[in-house]
């Protein structure tokens, strides 16, 4: 197994048309673990004219895949759902080493991507067309049919995030395959061994030459080359609204799946079971040290019960268990230095800006400790910026509506939770909530999978989730016969 791209020394190639191949620069990216700086293994940098070789290829195979039945289409998946299943340990492992996740939500994060496959095959044979009849609009009567089906539309970019390298990865291959799609797939840079090994789990299912390319290399030679690309139909990506808003431009008229980021609120009311409030909040907040799209990232509170909301989630942030991933940690070094000094930086802002600090602030190296604010006002950083990392500013709030506007003010809008035990309430707070999923009484979070996930203003654009990633990744196309 993954005997192609395990050759020569940890040196990583790219799959193309089948094959796996080296690029004929010569130049290679070193990809060092961020637990010990320890090298973990060399992938290819691809250059723009090689780049031209893996859509062409993409293109060339697309139409037979196409052809092939649903039915077809969805066995190969379940195939490969089954042999990542089977390598879910050496995944695992990569993960560990690759992005400091630790062993415990790399199994889960494979897991969950083969419970994602399997899914995605199953709904694939479900989205189809319809009919439609003439007579229903005045002036027609019974003289035409629409028979209206769906189609893939080409050849899909697929570009995933280092902080669910695989599971991000497959939620966008998987949907464009199944709708008859093929895929180029840019695994990011730290990150770049996992998405290869599931590329070769696709592979050693049976996808045929061409219709799944993978290609490594830096965003800043080939990123834009690509994304730019005529040959390229369709993009889906995953990563921060910076390179997101930048992918918009750059692409033009064709369909986009974007997943970005986001400063997710929980608002607790008055009437909130605190102590599952807490256990929701620190979960979320510092679930794989807050590089979560979907994570917590500020908590806006009553403040009349904000003393007795600290009171319970600082005992559960003082039991994290702090260090190397291989100890199964909870918080575990970020994924660079350069993310580290970010995160410092906006600790130090709330610092300055007399936020008080009730645990945390320390650090080494890219290690951030979980770190907890209250007092935190909308003049500091840390109140509207995403830091992805292990802190959680505490915002206090005179009443709902207060709660209401800081929330709707940032130029995010993935997700937000409410705390309450009035449902009529959440119903009515989450009408006027600007973002994508409201949760109730639970952290913020992505999943199931068959549940939409939307984002809204600088958080994305598009829904994803099985069927509606299926649908974005194909589209209606109609014959209209004509009745005598």
């Amino acid at each position: 197994m993954f005997k192609c791209i395990f050759k020569d020394q940890n040196i990583y190639k790219c799959l193309l048309n089948g094959a796996w191949v080296e690029s004929k620069s010569g130049k290679r990216e070193k990809i060092f673990s961020p637990v010990d700086g320890s090298l973990v293994g060399e992938v290819q940098s691809m250059t723009k004219e090689e780049v031209d070789n893996f859509v062409s290829s993409a293109k060339r195979a697309q139409k037979d895949w196409a052809n092939k039945t649903l039915n077809e289409r969805a066995d190969i998946i379940h195939r490969a759902a089954d042999i990542l299943d089977r390598e879910k340990e050496v995944i695992a492992e990569i993960l560990v080493k690759e992005i400091a996740k630790n062993k415990k939500s790399s199994l889960s994060e494979v897991a969950r991507t083969v419970d994602f496959m399997h899914f995605t095959a199953e709904e694939g044979k479900r989205v189809v067309g319809e009919s439609i009849a003439s007579d229903s609009f005045p002036g027609f009567g019974k003289k035409k049919i629409s028979i209206v089906n769906r189609v893939p539309l080409g050849v899909v970019l697929a570009i995933s995030p280092f902080n669910y390298p695989v599971n991000l990865s497959a939620s966008k291959i998987a949907p464009a395959l199944v709708a008859g799609n093929s895929v180029v797939f840019k695994p990011p840079t730290q990150g770049a061994i996992s998405g290869l090994y599931l590329a070769q789990v696709f592979c050693e299912a049976g996808v045929p030459a061409g219709v799944l390319n993978a290609i490594t290399g830096q965003g800043r030679e080939i990123g834009d080359y690509l994304v730019g690309h005529p040959g390229i139909n369709m993009i889906a990506f995953t990563g921060s609204s910076k390179v997101g808003m930048h992918i918009s431009k750059v692409a033009g008229m064709i369909p986009l799946l974007l997943e970005l980021g986001g400063k997710d609120a929980a608002i607790v009311l008055e009437d909130a079971d605190i102590e599952s409030t807490a256990k929701e909040i620190v979960s979320g907040a510092f679930s794989y040290s807050g590089q979560r799209c979907t994570a917590v990232k500020r908590v806006l509170v009553i403040d009349k019960v904000a003393d007795k909301l600290i009171s319970a989630i600082l005992p559960l942030i003082n039991k994290l268990k702090v260090g190397n991933p291989t100890n199964d940690c909870d918080i575990t070094p970020l994924i660079s230095n350069e993310a580290a000094d970010y995160v410092q930086e906006l600790i130090e802002d709330a610092i300055n800006k007399n936020a008080k600090l009730l645990v945390g602030n320390k650090r080494q190296n890219n290690l951030v400790y979980p770190t907890l604010f209250d007092n935190v006002t909308v003049d500091m950083r840390l109140a509207w910026e995403e830091p992805f990392g292990p802190v959680l500013p505490i915002m206090r709030v005179k009443d709902e509506n207060e709660a209401i506007k800081i929330a709707n003010d940032s130029e995010y809008g993935l997700q937000s939770s409410i705390f309450t035990s009035d449902i009529d309430k959440a119903f009515e707070i989450s009408a006027q909530l600007e973002v994508g999923t409201v949760q109730v009484n639970s952290k913020t979070e992505r999943g199931p999978d068959h549940f939409p996930f939307i984002g809204v203003k600088s958080s994305g654009m598009g829904t994803q989730g099985i069927r509606y990633s299926i649908e974005a990744m194909s589209r209606s196309k109609a014959t209209v016969i004509n009745l005598k």
